[in-house]
């Protein structure tokens, strides 16, 4: 959603077309959605006019994705996004560009939340400061529990037949007036919504305070968003431990090690690939390998660094990011990585798109790895923001 006028912003540009460090608001906002390991059909809904400044914004974050024009109301915006559905959408999450920092964790977990649950869910934040009703004086009424209140963000997901049935019905049911919040016009059409937890970074750009603050934030470079300005570089470490088995092969870095016992996992159990994986994924904002390639996903069983590394390069890329190296350490007495080293550096490089350097060491006969139980692995990739 990126149609609103922006007024109360005092830029004299629609809101979404508004910049941040260099960048537009919904450039950021992109960033998130893009950075999301689900497919997912992307609308921008844009004010009337700005629908080529929206492709261009849409087009550099990823070719492919469609723009229409809004309406002069929310309700009829949302509308005129929801009329372009694919058929073979499932789940429909309502976003505003105003909200450009929202993690991308936020975005996955409300999805798969409506899709476990069967309804729509919201992120939300409690109330801290004490809720005062007043009258047309100002004059105070009556204190209101603030523990039975949330503040509500985007995204906000649902499954495409309720989002869409309740639009279809909005009139009706909001007696001609115009709703401001999609989860309202879906309860009130009869179907059950959820909160979860919000994130802060998911605030609002509203007012010139809201735009000083996300300025601030660019510029300090504080929480998992980083620094936005093209160039600017961030540091991920990952880390990963697993334990020998002898009933599997030995994939390690990579590379298929004959002879030796495999390392127990649900993929291959490659702690060189994890560690990469989650070094990279860390640097970028984007959680870790568990969240992101969880065990549930049976694509993922007995997998290799092949099916790994290339998908992590391509989430760090479409969350706006280069990588620019990892630098890797092993610590464990097996198998000896020093005869295969540079070979495990090309494959991994290979296939990361990026510099990996190896090391290895032991520890000297302390902990699990030094009694010969398994391997230990500490990554740390550096990446760029490309955009």
């Amino acid at each position: 959603m990126a149609a609103g006028d922006g007024v109360r912003l005092g830029e004299g540009t629609p809101k979404a077309f508004v910049e941040v460090a260099s960048r537009p608001i919904l450039g950021l906002a992109l960033d998130s959605v893009f950075g999301m390991l689900e497919s997912a059909q992307v609308i921008v809904v844009a004010p009337p006019g700005w629908e080529e400044a929206a492709q261009a914004v849409l087009d550099a974050a990823e070719p492919g994705h469609t723009v229409v024009a809004g309406g002069p109301s929310r309700q009829e915006s949302v509308a005129a996004g929801l009329a372009r559905l694919a058929p073979t959408v499932r789940t429909v999450v309502v976003h505003d560009a105003a909200r450009p920092f929202a993690p991308v964790e936020l975005l996955r977990e409300v999805i798969a939340q409506a899709e476990a649950r069967g309804h729509g869910v919201v992120p939300g934040l409690p109330l801290v400061d004490t809720v005062k009703r007043t009258d047309a004086t100002g004059d105070i009424t009556a204190t209101v529990d603030r523990s039975v209140l949330t503040a509500v963000q985007t995204p906000q997901a649902f499954p495409t037949e309720h989002i869409v049935d309740a639009y279809a019905r909005a009139l009706d049911l909001v007696g001609g007036a115009r709703a401001t919040d999609d989860a309202a016009l879906v309860s009130a059409a009869g179907y059950r919504v959820s909160v979860i937890p919000g994130d802060p970074l998911a605030f609002k750009i509203t007012t010139p305070w809201d735009l000083r603050r996300a300025e601030e934030l660019v510029a300090t470079v504080s929480g998992p968003v980083g620094d936005f300005r093209p160039g600017a570089a961030r540091v991920g470490v990952g880390t990963d431990s697993h334990g020998f088995d002898d009933s599997r092969e030995l994939w390690l870095a990579g590379l298929f090690w004959p002879g030796e016992s495999g390392l127990a996992g649900h993929s291959d159990g490659d702690a060189v690939t994890h560690a990469v994986v989650n070094a990279a994924l860390s640097a970028a904002g984007l959680g870790d390998i568990g969240t992101t390639f969880g065990t549930a996903d049976p694509r993922f069983a007995g997998a290799h660094a092949d099916a790994f590394l290339p998908e992590t390069r391509t989430l760090v890329e479409h969350a706006g990011f280069v990588i620019g190296n990892v630098s890797v350490q092993v610590s464990g007495n097996r198998p000896r990585l020093a005869p295969r080293r540079a070979e495990a550096e090309a494959m991994l490089s290979g296939l990361l798109g990026a510099p990996v350097t190896l090391s290895a060491g032991s520890t000297d006969g302390l902990g699990f790895t030094g009694r010969g139980e398994g391997v230990s692995v500490t990554a740390t990739a550096l990446v760029y923001r490309a955009k």
